[in-house]
This record gives structure tokens, C-alpha cells and sequence, in this order.
């Protein structure tokens, strides 16, 4: 009677395993050739299943395309929340250049992510479920910075921090998408110096030089 306890967790992160090559497989593709390469067939070509297996974790290519749109989207929040996490809450500047600096870094500023994020954003447009993802995902991501932001020693004021909120998050989202896609066109950390400087601008700080570093490991966005 224990053997299904035992082999039902395997069976899960095997299915998880899968269904995460798929998600992986369209984000490859979309990167490479836009949303219209994301074939069903083509995407169980790369994935090494068959296109009839996809259906049995998505109902729909659709389905698989809004799957693989809002991983993007929460994995970039996640990183940066970890790399803030990471900071002491005494630190509060510290936490916000944490944040900062972790979206001009791999996982976060890859071409794959530039490529996948440019050829799934159009799809709003036209698509209620795509546009609702973008618009949650934009969300949660700007009140985590507003939160951040809102922590700084100043007097309280929600309606400025949530102006700077949107201000620094438009500076980080221009300069992901520059740094990212034209990697070789910016001098090792200069992105993440404009970044740095220009938020603490705008927000009247100083960030310490230690957040200017760039561990050996994420030199280059790939």
C-alpha cells in the first residue's frame, strides 16, 4: 500500500520536468524567430516529444504561449526579490540597489529573455489573457519596487514613491532591453551604472560603490 506514496512524488516532478522542457522549448524558439516559429510541431521537435504529448500538459498552443509568457515575466520579479531578500532590513538602500542590480545581471538580462519578452509582447494586443498577464506581472513588479523605494529613510509620502516607482521602473526596463540585446555594444557594468546613478537621482540617494559590483560570473549576458 506504500508504493503509491512513494512513486507519486516522482511522477510529479517528472511531469513538472516536462512540462517545463515544453515552456523551455517555445521560449527558444519565440527568442529565435518570433511567436510564429513557436510551432506545436516545431516546439516538440526541440522539446524531444512527440506534438501529441504537449496536449497532455496544454490544452492549446495558446495555452502553452501564456504559460511560457508569464514564467518570464514572474521569474524576473522572483530574481530580483531573492537578491533583495538577501540584504539585512536595516539596509534599505542596499535592498533597493540589490533589486536593482539584479536585472542587469544573468538570469534576469539574457538575449534569450529580451528575444522571448519582445516576441510574446505584441500578442496583448489581440490576446485578453496575454494582456492580462503583462498587466499583473508589470504590477507586482512595480510594488515590489515601490515597497523598496518606500522603505528609505524619508518622510512618508505613497503617492511619491509610487511616481518614482514608475519613473525607476521605466528606466530599468529601457535599459534591460538596450543592455540585453546589444550586449557587446556596453562596457562591462556601464548599464548597471547608468541604472544605479539614474535611480538614485531620482530619488535623491547615493548608492555605496559595493553596489556597482558585478559577480565574475555574470559578466556576460548570454
Amino acid at each position: 500500500m506504500s508504493e503509491p506514496a512513494i512513486r507519486r512524488p516522482y511522477r510529479r516532478e517528472g511531469e513538472e520536468k516536462r512540462r517545463d522542457a515544453l515552456i523551455a522549448a517555445a521560449m527558444a524558439l519565440v527568442a529565435e524567430g518570433g511567436p510564429e516559429a513557436a510551432t506545436v510541431r516545431a516546439i516538440a521537435a526541440r522539446a524531444g516529444v512527440t506534438p501529441g504529448l504537449i496536449r497532455h500538459y496544454f490544452q492549446s498552443k495558446e495555452e502553452l504561449t501564456h504559460a511560457a509568457y508569464r514564467q518570464v515575466m514572474e521569474a524576473m520579479t522572483h530574481e530580483a526579490m531573492r537578491a533583495a531578500a538577501a540584504i539585512p532590513e536595516a539596509d534599505p538602500a542596499g535592498r533597493l540597489a540589490a533589486f536593482v542590480a539584479a536585472n542587469f545581471r544573468p538570469p534576469v538580462m539574457t538575449t534569450l529573455l529580451v528575444g522571448v519578452w519582445a516576441g510574446y509582447m505584441h500578442l496583448g494586443r489581440n490576446d485578453p489573457v496575454m494582456h492580462a498577464i503583462h498587466e499583473a506581472t508589470y504590477l507586482g513588479y512595480r510594488d515590489r519596487l515601490q515597497e523598496l523605494i518606500a522603505a528609505l529613510p524619508r518622510p512618508a509620502d505613497p503617492a511619491r514613491d509610487r511616481r518614482e516607482a514608475i519613473a525607476c521602473n521605466a528606466l530599468i526596463d529601457g535599459l534591460w532591453i538596450e543592455g540585453g540585446s546589444l550586449p557587446d555594444n556596453f562596457d562591462q557594468g556601464e548599464v548597471l551604472r547608468i541604472a544605479l546613478d539614474g535611480i538614485g537621482a531620482m530619488l535623491g540617494i547615493r548608492f555605496p560603490e559595493s553596489a556597482y559590483q558585478i559577480p565574475p560570473e555574470s559578466e556576460t549576458p548570454a
